[in-house]
């Protein structure tokens, strides 16, 4: 009873949560901030001030001497600028002094972080916005106040504010739809996220004596362990001692913070693992995944560890992604995608699962582009990662209930019944009503959608916002046609049975990973975008412009200055990848690789003095002596692909160069090296193994 005392004293003891609001401010003061947060009213100067002084006096309180105004820009990290709370007077004392105009808005200079051309270097001004429907917290000494980010002239450079204007855009539209469908009682909806974080942890000495991962987050070279994960015993095994403390606090740190951090598992590779929260509503959930990804990496090297984020840190064995579960939820506490046990009789639900069935096929192009980076085209389409191809998993039940609507409507639900495992010795388990499918990139698990595409280092603002937007565009299709209408139930069932009928493509049930379905989703007509480059053009198609901006979500120019960010983070990725491989090989594979040719040499030598033949240093001192050749023509070979990559005329030409010539001559010098590593001594050879990094621990 004493631990779990101590448990709900230590959850958000650095958050300015409603219960210490409620404590520290006026009850009208209180009530009014909460119709600000809800949208309800306008936030005035007087309640800022009033809520900033009592911000300041908990904190003080709390240890803290400073305040930041935290954001997202598009470097897809965190951005923060702390000041003090010291104010001087005039006779050389201080004051402690927090405005209300300090808490609302803040001005860094935003001259050096990614615009895509929305700004140019001399026009420095942006300004942070507070994003109140966050939670303030303290961490370390400074309080942290989670903000948007804008230009002079209001545009978009973050990543906060089109998912909160997209929350915004599918609240309206669903109210219509809710509204035309006779409900009275919700005033909101809200989208939720739970995003499942994986992540390895290698040893911290390891990590030091590696360039590649200390720059680039993956390795670069690395021949295959012995033994990787062929014999499926890391999934839900048994944690480290040393694994278990780290998580132990990185569980105490997050629960401070008001991160309800839930689930945490051996992932299926050796040294990966995954945490998972409770959800909560998508942009608190987004700032908490940032919280969560920076507390990973801080807490993993006082234990000694470094934490990877990147999509496939080691080739061969599973990568990392972030699987965002997502769903609806009105301010009455009804999950609108939640079936019940009558599915086909609930029309709420089957309006909105169909809304999200339409949008995830006429904007499939949308949702891949959303998952783009260079780390995720590793991991995509590999054995532990949906494909690049777009389709949803609805299972039996679902999927009956769409045929049936196909058909002209669904008069039926098929029951999950019970599970007999053949002993008395268990009980007999409730059955669900559908099976889970891991290999969909989209799945219905339950009452959300798990959107299975997301790469581990990405913020999850991005996937959301663009669900979010193109769910809103058919919701305010429904509700047009809804709002019109003369008989709604009839018109309903027309548009549900058009959606069923127009978008059945989208939906398949089986194993995603296999080539077979490669070859039916082209038959199907549903596009497989490989590669980063390829997956961002869309994004500037035209009616894509039109949805975001139909929505209110991003402008022309905020699109294009993106899809221009991504491009750049593209090249710039590729492009210190491909130096790193460039000197590692150069300074010290190449080396090594001489040096043990030189000691082949020597014995062949001394054994020839001693009147023996050598012949196995010979055949050893031939095959390395080749793969040395092989290997210095490969690096003369990449080093001319850069060049000419960097020489490229426009961002999307270099984004091009980069795919189509550096990453293969990259891939060219690694086969090579890795070669290498199996012959060379291991004594001699420059970096830890992959069998050092993932079995250590």
């Amino acid at each position: 009873m004493s631990n779990q005392v101590k448990l709900n004293e230590i959850f958000g003891a650095k958050v300015f949560n409603d219960a210490v609001m409620r404590q520290r401010l006026p009850k009208m003061i209180y009530s009014d901030f909460v119709k600000v947060r809800t949208g309800q009213k306008e936030m005035t100067q007087a309640v800022a001030d009033i809520l900033a002084n009592a911000m300041k006096d908990w904190a003080l309180e709390h240890g803290a001497t400073h305040y930041c105004h935290w954001f997202q820009p598009m470097t897809g990290l965190t951005a923060e600028k702390h000041d003090s709370f010291i104010s001087p007077l005039p006779d050389g004392r201080t004051i402690l002094e927090f405005s209300g105009k300090e808490l609302i808005k803040g001005e860094p200079d935003a001259s050096s972080f990614p615009s895509g051309g929305l700004r140019v270097m001399f026009e420095a001004r942006g300004y942070t916005v507070w994003d109140y429907t966050s939670p303030v917290f303290i961490k370390g000494k400074t309080l942290y106040i989670p903000s948007a980010f804008c230009t002079y002239n209001g545009q978009a450079l973050d990543k906060k504010t089109p998912l909160l204007r997209s929350m915004d855009a599918l609240n309206k539209q669903a109210m219509r739809v809710l509204r035309a469908l006779g409900e009275v009682e919700p005033l909101s909806v809200t989208p939720t996220l739970g995003p499942e974080q994986e992540y390895f942890l290698v040893d911290r000495k390891f990590f030091e004596q590696r360039l590649d991962l200390m720059l680039c987050g993956r390795t670069v070279y690395g021949a295959p362990p012995p033994r990787g994960q062929e014999m499926e015993d890391h999934y839900f095994g048994s944690m480290h001692e040393r694994v278990s403390a780290f998580m132990d606090e990185v569980n105490l740190e997050l629960w401070k913070l008001g991160v309800s951090a839930k689930t945490q598992h051996h992932e299926v590779a050796p040294a990966q693992y995954e945490i998972a929260p409770i959800f909560t509503t998508a942009n608190v959930a987004t700032d908490h995944n940032q919280i969560t990804m920076e507390t990973l990496q801080k807490v993993a090297r006082r234990h000694g560890f470094v934490c990877l984020m990147h999509e496939k840190p080691f080739a061969g064995v599973n990568g990392s992604g972030k699987h965002n579960n997502w769903s609806l939820v009105t301010d009455t506490g009804t999950n609108l995608l939640d079936p019940g046990t009558t599915p086909h009789e609930n029309m709420v639900f089957l309006v909105f699962l169909c809304a999200v069935i339409r949008a995830v096929d006429k904007y499939g192009p949308l949702l891949r582009a959303s998952v783009a980076n260079p780390g995720n085209e590793h991991r995509l389409g590999a054995n532990e990662a949906p494909p690049a191809i777009v389709s949803i998993f609805l299972g039996d039940q679902l999927t009956d209930i769409v045929e049936q609507l196909a058909a002209g409507g669904a008069k039926t639900s098929k029951q999950g019944g019970s599970l007999k495992l053949g002993t008395s010795l268990l009980p007999p388990l409730p059955k669900d009503c559908t099976d889970r499918n891991r290999t969909s990139p989209f799945a219905f698990t339950g009452n959300k959608f798990e959107f299975r595409m997301v790469g581990s280092s990405q913020s999850t603002a991005g996937p959301c916002f663009t669900l979010n937007t193109i769910v809103a565009d058919v919701l305010m299709e429904i509700a047009d046609v809804l709002e019109k209408s003369q008989d709604v139930r009839a018109d309903v069932q027309k548009l549900l049975k058009q959606f069923a009928t127009d978008h059945a493509r989208i939906i398949f049930n089986g194993d995603n990973y296999g080539p077979e379905w490669v070859l039916e989703a082209q038959r199907r007509g549903l596009p497989n975008l490989r590669s980063t480059v390829e997956s961002l053009a869309p994004m500037l198609d035209k009616e894509h412009v039109a949805l975001f901006e139909r929505q209110g979500v991003l402008g022309r120019h905020e699109l294009q200055a993106r899809t221009e960010i991504l491009y750049e983070n593209y090249s710039k990725t590729l492009n210190i990848e491909a130096g790193v491989t460039l000197e590692i090989a150069k300074r010290q594979i190449l080396p090594r690789c001489m040096r043990y040719a030189t000691r082949l040499a020597r014995s062949i030598k001394e054994l020839t003095a001693a009147e023996a033949d050598a012949p196995v240093q010979k055949r050893e001192l031939h095959k390395v002596s080749r793969l040395i050749e092989e290997l210095s023509g490969a690096i003369d070979a990449l080093e001319k692909a850069v060049g000419k990559a960097r020489a490229s005329d426009t961002t999307l030409s270099k984004a091009e160069s980069f795919r189509d010539e550096v990453f293969p001559a990259m891939g060219a010098v690694r086969k090579i090296a890795d070669t290498l590593e199996t012959l060379v001594d291991a004594d001699l050879w420059p970096l830890p193994s992959y069998a050092q990094m993932l079995f250590t621990r």
